[in-house]
C-alpha cells in the first residue's frame, strides 16, 4: 500500500506552513499514541490513539478498532494502558479509572474513584494482582491507593491528605516493594517514595530553581537493575527537562533538556540506554544523557521495550506506520501496522458497547484513514466473490483499487488539551483536504481473527 508521490508532497507542505511545531508534525490528524502489550500473552496488542483504540490478537496482522463513545473516556483520553494477562484492560484517564473486563468489549467507570480524578496507575511487575492509582483533583483529599485483586476493589494506603495533588506512580522492576509517586503539595513539586509497598511514604521536595516557573514534575521511568535510580520529568518555558536521581529521589540531575511535549519513555535491560519518545521526535541516548534526536519515528512518538526489542508509535502522514518494531536498539524500524490498514471494528459479542456504537461509525473514520469501507463496520463475514465475468475494456473494474483517486467523573474545570487534539486550527478542514489528495488502496477483507 504505497502513496502517490505528488500527493505526499502536497499534503507535507500542507503540514508545514500550518502554523505552530504541533501543527508541523500531524495537524490533529488521527494518530497512535501509547502501546501495551497483554502479560503473558506477546501476541496481543492494545494501541491507544486519538480515536479511541486499536487492537491486535495475532502479532499486529490484523488490527480492529475500539471507537471512543465505547469507551466511554469523552475528553479525557488515556495516556496508557495496562492489559491483565486473565484479558481486563486498565487505564487512568486523568478523570475517571476505565476497567474493560472482556479484551475491549465492554467498559465502565470504576466507581470507586468517581468523586475524585485518577491520574495514574502502575502495574505490579510479577503480580497480575496488584495495581497503584493515584489522584489529583484539587481541593480535595488526594493520594495512592492499592488493590490486589486485580482492580476491582480499591483501599487507600497511609498516604492520603488534602494539599496533595499526584500525577503519576511506578512499582520498582527490581523490588516491587519500592513504590514513587510524584505531584504538588501544597504549593510544592514533591518526588515521594515508599520501601514497603506503600505503607510509609518519604517526601522529597525539589524546586528547580536552576528552571524560569517549572511545573509538572512527573516520575516517568525506574531503572530496570538499580533500585534507587528514577527518571522524572518536568515541563519549564516550552521545554522539558529530563531529571535522574541515582539516591531514591533525594536529589535530582538534569541528563537532557528536550524541545518539545513529552510522551513517555523506556530504558533498555541494563539501564545503560534510554529512548524518549515526543510530540514530534524520538531521543536515543546514554542514561546518564544527553539524548539525540533521531530520524525515526516522527510525530506522535512513543516507545515501549519488550525483551530486547522495541515498538515506537509514530505518525502515518509522514512514513507510512503507525506502529513498528526495532530489534538494534531503535536504529532501524520495520513496519507493524498502518492506520489505513485497520481491518473494521472490534469483533465483540453482540450487546456489548463496542459492537452496538462502533461499526456505524466506522465507514466515515474509514475515510479519514484510508481503510477499507465495510458499511457493517467489518463485523460480518462477506460474502463470496461474484464473478461478474472479464469486464468491457471501457468499464472500470468495480474490484479494482482506486488509482487516482465530558469524561467519565465530573467535568475538568477548563478543557483539557492532551496530545493532538490541541493542534490549532481544528483537524476538520485538514481532514477534508487531504481526503481529496490522498489517493488510497483499499485492500481486500481480510479473515476474522481473534
Amino acid at each position: 500500500m504505497k502513496r502517490n508521490a505528488v500527493a505526499w508532497s502536497t499534503v507535507i507542505s500542507l503540514l508545514a506552513v500550518l502554523p505552530g511545531r504541533v501543527a508541523s508534525a500531524h495537524a490533529g490528524l488521527p494518530e497512535t499514541s501509547n502501546i501495551v502489550i497483554r502479560r503473558g500473552h506477546p501476541q496481543d496488542f492494545f494501541v491507544g490513539t486519538t480515536f479511541g483504540a486499536v487492537i491486535s490478537r495475532d502479532q499486529g496482522q490484523t488490527w480492529r478498532w475500539v471507537c471512543p463513545d465505547a469507551m466511554g473516556y469523552g475528553g479525557w483520553r488515556p495516556e496508557a494502558y495496562l492489559w491483565r494477562e486473565t484479558g481486563d484492560i486498565l487505564a487512568a484517564t486523568g478523570s475517571a479509572l476505565l476497567h474493560s473486563p472482556d479484551e475491549g468489549c465492554t467498559w465502565r467507570a470504576h466507581p470507586f474513584f468517581r468523586p475524585t480524578w485518577v491520574t495514574g496507575l502502575a502495574g505490579h511487575p510479577t503480580d497480575d494482582r496488584v495495581f497503584y492509582a493515584v489522584t489529583g483533583r484539587p481541593g480535595l483529599a488526594n493520594g495512592v491507593y492499592r488493590s490486589g485483586d486485580g482492580g476491582e476493589t480499591w483501599s487507600a494506603t497511609p498516604l492520603l491528605r488534602a494539599g496533595l495533588e499526584l500525577n503519576a506512580v511506578r512499582v520498582s522492576p527490581v523490588d516491587p516493594r519500592r513504590l514513587y509517586a510524584s505531584g504538588v503539595s501544597n504549593n510544592q513539586m514533591v518526588l515521594l517514595r515508599s520501601d514497603d509497598a506503600g505503607d510509609t511514604w518519604q517526601e522529597f521536595p525539589h524546586a528547580l530553581p536552576e528552571l524560569l516557573r517549572p511545573y509538572a514534575l512527573t516520575v516517568v521511568a525506574l531503572d530496570p537493575i538499580a533500585v534507587d535510580v528514577v527518571w522524572t520529568r518536568v515541563s519549564a518555558q516550552g521545554y522539558t527537562h529530563l531529571h535522574r536521581s541515582d539516591d531514591g529521589g533525594r536529589t535530582l540531575t538534569q541528563v537532557s533538556v528536550l524541545d518539545d511535549t513529552f510522551i513517555n519513555m523506556d530504558l533498555s535491560s541494563d539501564g545503560a540506554t534510554a529512548w524518549v519518545g515526543t510530540l514530534n521526535y524520538f531521543f536515543m541516548g546514554p542514561s546518564t544523557g544527553p539524548m539525540e534526536k533521531q530520524p525515526l519515528p516522527t510525530g506522535n512518538a512513543c516507545v515501549l521495550r519488550d525483551g530486547e526489542t522495541i515498538y515506537g508509535c509514530g505518525s502515518t502522514w509522514l512514513h507510512d506506520w503507525a506502529l513498528a518494531r526495532s530489534t538494534d536498539q531503535g536504529r532501524t524500524w520495520q513496519h507493524i501496522f498502518a492506520l489505513y490498514e485497520i481491518q473494521g471494528t472490534q469483533l465483540c459479542p453482540r450487546g456489548t458497547p463496542v459492537r452496538d456504537l462502533c461499526p456505524a461509525r466506522w465507514p466515515q473514520l474509514a475515510e479519514q484513514l484510508g481503510a477499507p469501507l465495510y458499511p457493517d463496520g467489518g463485523v460480518e463475514e462477506p460474502p463470496p466473490p461474484f464473478d461478474a465475468g472479464t469486464p468491457d475494456a471501457g468499464t472500470p473494474d468495480a474490484g479494482a483499487s482506486d488509482s487516482g483517486t465530558q469524561g467519565p467523573g465530573d467535568p475538568p474545570d477548563a478543557p483539557k488539551s492532551s496530545g493532538c487534539g490541541a493542534s490549532p486550527g481544528g483537524p476538520v478542514p485538514m481532514l477534508l483536504l487531504l481526503s481529496t489528495l490522498l489517493p488510497w488502496r483499499r485492500g481486500a477483507r481480510r479473515p476474522h481473527h481473534r
